[in-house]
């Protein structure tokens, strides 16, 4: 094992533990194949005691004002800033995201927790007027309660820090399942909010097996709202297991995104842009752009620049210097590609580059590009979370936009184009939670990130975010 890698263990009701059990799972370097370290598995038992921990804390933290609550999570950002470097190599080790990535991912959970500390601060109500005299009518927001809280392992950080810095600006307690996978850098996270003073049992950390703990949390009458990031296939069991019991739930799913580039584009700016967005993370990303629609005039210069730029990636080992590609997360990612890939190719699709696992050691990818694909192709219609980029013509914006919104995903989309009026039509008729144009970020922590259709509800960030974690109380008095 790691010598700088720890063994994470559970934090229930403020103290570091194993499970009740003692149950542990391995975490594998993915970039090794190595055992790296291990990881507490929670029990039933432990599941309890954690809920009732929640519950006790959120008596506590519902009460502490917004003010105070802001400043435990801003002294929270400053650990993590502090505390960088360790981090991020826990990141890099478990995960495999080169180690400038799980830098930049680090000071980001940072930056949302700064984001959050002040909004709560601005989670206001109001006062409607009354229809006669001597009568006041307030509307207050208040926090919905205990929080089940679950999130995957490709941004280990920011896909819990959103919902985190959410729930506890909002004045709600919260019972994080972190990833098995990648546990040491989440635990850092919740390290820093226990030392930034938040009280005993406003944030509890578990891990254990994803289906049993969600089967018990999720309907359990101490949770009040659930937060998930995942798959569409699992986000739409868990939305029915909520809605069963009546609780409110947010959903940040599955995307296939659009990548459109008009035949006005910056091409250089589109090609460069667009292969950091796609082969960020090793291409295990939500928001990844997926269909490249590429107008048919520079199709073949656009494909050109870009499988040049893919094959100029240097890949290798995230704690190498100067890699830009790491490996896949886990062998049934690679499985995953590999069937994706054979399916395409034999339907029609073109291999520009890329399509095999790289070496024999570390679940390594080549940046894969397939052109002229048919909409037949699985690749098409399912979520590839890899390194694969699917490029295809088109000929009119109408053809385009059809193409784009085909699918029931529509979190993340994309386009390039120096037209106003077809950035206009874009705006007005492309169906995605979030379109960027002529650039690709989506995820600062004031914008409201999620999507519509089959890639979820609910936002996570900017000022919407927080609503979901307050209820509305209208209190209407006569003066006596």
């Amino acid at each position: 094992m790691a010598e700088d890698y720890p063994d994470v263990q559970l934090l229930i009701d403020g103290a570091w533990r194993p499970g009740a059990r003692g149950r542990t799972i391995p975490v594998v370097n993915p970039a090794t194949e190595e055992v790296i370290g291990a990881v507490a598995h929670a029990e039933i038992g432990d599941l309890d005691l954690a809920l009732a921990a929640a519950k006790k804390g959120f008596a506590l933290w519902r009460d502490i004002s917004a003010f105070e609550r802001g400043k435990m999570l801003r002294r929270a950002a400053e650990l993590l800033r502090e505390r960088l470097e360790r981090v991020a190599l826990a990141m890099t080790r478990e995960q495999g995201k080169p180690l400038t990535e799980a830098r930049i991912e680090v000071l980001a959970a940072a930056d949302t927790l700064g984001w959050f500390a002040e909004e709560g601060r601005r989670a206001y109500g109001r006062i409607v007027p009354a229809r006669g005299p001597n009568i006041t009518n307030l509307v207050l927001k208040e926090p919905v309660g205990p929080v089940a809280a679950f999130a995957p392992w490709n941004f280990p950080l920011n896909q819990i820090v959103r919902k985190l810095g959410a729930a506890l600006s909002a004045g709600c307690s919260i019972i994080v399942k972190a990833p098995e996978e990648t546990p040491a850098s989440p635990a850092e996270l919740i390290r820093a909010l226990v030392d930034a003073g938040v009280p005993t049992g406003v944030v509890n950390l578990i891990y254990g097996v994803p289906a049993e703990i969600s089967n018990y949390l999720i309907p359990h009458e101490t949770i009040r709202k659930i937060s998930f990031t995942g798959s569409t296939a699992v986000g739409k069991q868990l939305a029915a297991l909520a809605g069963r019991h009546m609780k409110r739930i947010t959903m940040e799913l599955g995307g296939h995104a659009p990548a459109i580039v008009f035949d006005d584009a910056d091409m250089d700016l589109a090609v460069k842009l667009l292969v950091a967005a796609k082969y960020r993370n090793a291409g295990q990303v939500c928001t990844a752009p997926t269909r490249f629609l590429v107008q048919r005039k520079i199709f073949e210069p656009f494909l050109d620049r870009f499988v040049a730029a893919a094959q100029a990636l240097k890949i290798g080992e995230g704690t190498a210097p100067h890699t830009q590609l790491g490996p896949l997360a886990n062998p049934r990612r690679i499985e995953a590609m590999e069937a994706l890939i054979a399916d395409a190719v034999s339907k029609g699709a073109e291999l520009r580059t890329g399509g095999q696992r790289l070496g024999n050691k570390g679940y390594f990818f080549a940046p894969t590009v397939l052109a002229n694909v048919p909409l037949s192709a699985r690749a098409m219609n399912e979520e590839p979370f890899g390194p694969l980029a699917l490029v295809n013509a088109f000929d009119a914006l109408d053809e385009a936009l059809a193409e784009s919104n085909r699918l029931f995903y529509a979190l993340a989309s994309y386009a390039f184009t120096r037209s106003a009026a077809t950035s206009a039509a874009l705006t007005a008729r492309l169906e995605a939670g979030m379109l960027a144009i002529n650039q690709t970020q989506v995820a600062w922590p004031e914008f409201p990130f999620g999507g519509i259709k089959d890639s979820g509800y609910g936002r996570e960030g900017g000022s919407e975010a927080i609503q979901d974690y307050l209820v509305t109380k209208l209190v209407t008095q006569a003066a006596g």
